[in-house]
């Protein structure tokens, strides 16, 4: 049969650059093997199956990497709204509000349209970041992504495990020059990981040095265990930053909002904004947002 597709390239404003996702839709009948295969052939970080909605959703979806299934995923879900809005017909100057049902439970999604045609989709993220256990030393992370151990670390931050629900090991770098250096050893990458019980890890090097004056961080992640060598955008590692941040920074109460940069050491650069609410030093709530472009149309044949 032929089965409908969109790819878009999301958390930018612009083509070619941010993160691209694929869409395919009337997925219902698609088994999991078929859409791990699927995924694969786009062979993007993520690909989403549009499923029927349940309940007051908007439609349910399903995320792949080339590597595995994710129960939740940041630039899926701006893409996928920014998608379907667009696709019920959303005019310029307009907003619409749904729901989209991952399995890591339902998103609220709000997309808007700009006067001049652009997109953008902010997302609460379904659950609150958590501190996990057992991170890598310094020096294990540093020799992982070819860094000197001095280059780890700068002001309060250490390296820290968080997730929201996806986990990922957080590494400070003292610059946005080295980070752009990291090269990393996949081998002792899945070793170190498995040694903790960590299965399918993903390190987020991030570094306060920034390309615009505007943004708070600059960021690289890593993801080999699930097929993705590097990561141009990575929303879901953006809602568990949530967490470092309230740790090490130690916002005061209210909401706080800041960009992260991705994307730029592959030439594809990314904007992700991220925005929290603390309250008594814990974080109550967390929402990711960014813009997308719809970039292709087309028909799969199976």
């Amino acid at each position: 049969m032929a089965r409908r597709y969109h790819t878009l390239d999301v958390f930018t404003d612009r083509p070619l650059s941010g993160n691209p996702l694929a869409v395919v839709h009337d997925a219902a009948d698609l088994d999991t093997a078929a859409m791990q295969a699927i995924a694969r052939e786009f062979n993007l970080s993520e690909t989403v199956f549009v499923l029927p909605a349940t309940g007051d959703h908007r439609a349910d979806i399903r995320i792949f990497t080339p590597g595995g299934e994710l129960p939740f995923a940041g630039h899926p879900t701006v893409g996928t709204a920014v998608l379907l809005a667009s696709l019920d017909g959303l005019n310029p100057g307009s907003e619409t509000t749904f729901r989209l049902g991952e399995q890591a439970g339902p998103v609220p999604c709000r997309v808007q349209r700009l006067a001049d045609g652009r997109f953008t989709a902010t997302f609460e993220a379904p659950r609150l970041p958590a501190a996990i256990d057992h991170t890598p030393d310094t020096a294990q992370l540093a020799g992982i992504l070819g860094l000197d151990s001095r280059d780890v670390g700068f002001g309060a931050h250490v390296p820290s495990r968080f997730g929201a629900p996806v986990s990922f090991c957080y590494v400070p770098v003292r610059s946005r020059a080295a980070v752009d250096a990291i090269r990393v050893d996949v081998g002792w990458f899945g070793e170190t990981f498995a040694a903790i019980g960590e299965n399918h890890p993903a390190i987020f090097a991030y570094s306060s040095e920034t390309a615009a004056a505007e943004a708070a961080f600059y960021a690289r992640m890593f993801a080999p265990g699930l097929g993705i060598a590097e990561d141009p955008a990575t929303g879901s590692a953006a809602a568990a930053f949530a967490g470092v941040l309230n740790r090490f920074e130690r916002l005061p109460d209210g909401r706080h909002g800041f960009i992260i940069e991705q994307g730029f050491a592959m030439g594809r650069p990314s904007r992700i904004e991220l925005s929290l609410v603390t309250r008594d030093r814990v974080v109550t709530g967390v929402a990711i947002g960014g813009g997308a472009v719809i970039l292709m149309a087309g028909h799969l044949s199976v």
